[in-house]
């Protein structure tokens, strides 16, 4: 058996693997260069690529996309990485009103193929400025796709898929995943992006999940197994596209949904996908659709309070048992 990598290593081998296969892919970012990234996720590719590919950039976030969009107007594939997910409000025009929309406004003659990486989530202590998760704000702007991977193999491919778009992508790497380990992904590999996984078959009730909130949701499904319960666990992997009928497929076997989000309630993506159950999936369902997500507060420092506003195992495990008892 192949030996386990990080998720962390998985961003900088998905990265490297699409340097090789294309010389118009750089990188541009704070600290990415020799010093591999503040996560360590750029790690080897200033060695192996040197400064004319990989570039070290001012502690401008303007500055990053700006450069970044310029690049991908001109034929370029750029990956610019924003080192915190909280910081897209630094560049937020960039993110909002510039890059989505260019290939629209221009009747397609010109193209942004950039993608912006970023450290998204909480769960580790950064705090109320370090540690939010923003896919809703992605969301909702269109013209962006959103890719939000769980496991190192996912890294790899959904890179390589957002590297060779011909739209934006954001991409968000979440914080709390960095050091957990996987198998590395084959060679060649590509997961499109649209495309969720279910990473657990089960019959009872169905739990979907993203990014940090997958293992979550493994685990509480591994837990309510004791007493009888199947859980099925569907991996969104990315928002847009968003693939609904995985998760509807699901819900027509089990009869029974819930969400596990790491965005707060008022806004997170969770109701996106609770508004589509309702419209396409009404029938399927015999309880209400319940969402586990983040108090709608700024993010504690002190580990207690943090556990307290964001979802945990236990409260995915309580939500689970309300709705197999409804």
């Amino acid at each position: 058996m192949a030996d386990l990598i990080t998720y962390r290593e998985a961003v900088a081998e998905g990265i490297a693997r699409e340097m090789r296969r294309d010389p118009a892919v750089v990188c541009l970012g704070e600290d990415i260069g020799a010093a591999g990234g503040v996560f360590k996720t750029a790690a080897g590719l200033f060695a192996e690529f040197g400064p004319e590919r990989v570039w070290d950039t001012p502690i401008s976030e303007q500055a990053i996309l700006g450069a970044a969009m310029g690049a991908a107007m001109t034929g370029m594939r750029p990956v610019a990485e924003i080192m915190f997910s909280d910081f897209f409000a630094c560049c937020w025009d960039y993110l909002a009103n510039e890059i989505p929309k260019v290939r629209y406004m221009t009747g397609g003659q010109v193209t942004v193929p950039l993608v912006v990486r970023t450290a998204n989530g909480g769960g580790l202590g950064f705090g109320a400025q370090h540690s939010q998760a923003v896919e809703n704000w992605a969301l909702a702007i269109p013209g962006l796709k959103i890719a939000a991977p769980a496991t190192p193999a996912d890294v790899v491919g959904m890179m390589a898929a957002a590297i060779r778009s011909d739209d934006p992508v954001v991409f968000f790497e979440h914080k709390g995943l960095f050091a957990s380990k996987g198998a590395p992904a084959p060679e060649g590999h590509v997961v499109p992006l649209g495309q969720a996984a279910v990473a657990r078959e089960g019959s009872d009730i169905t739990l979907v999940a993203l990014a940090a909130t997958v293992p979550l949701a493994m685990a509480a499904a591994e837990q309510v197994a004791a007493d009888g319960i199947s859980a099925e666990v569907i991996d969104l992997r990315s928002l847009i596209p968003l693939d609904m009928a995985t998760v509807l497929g699901s819900i027509a076997r089990t009869s029974r949904l819930v969400i596990v989000e790491e965005n707060p309630y008022q806004g997170g993506w969770g109701g996106t996908v609770a508004s589509i159950v309702a419209d396409d999936g009404f029938e399927s369902l015999d309880a209400p659709v319940q969402r586990v997500t983040a108090a709608c507060v700024p993010l504690p420092f002190a580990d207690v309070l943090e556990q307290a506003v964001i979802p945990t195992t236990d409260k995915v495990v309580a939500a689970i048992r309300r709705l197999t008892s409804y």
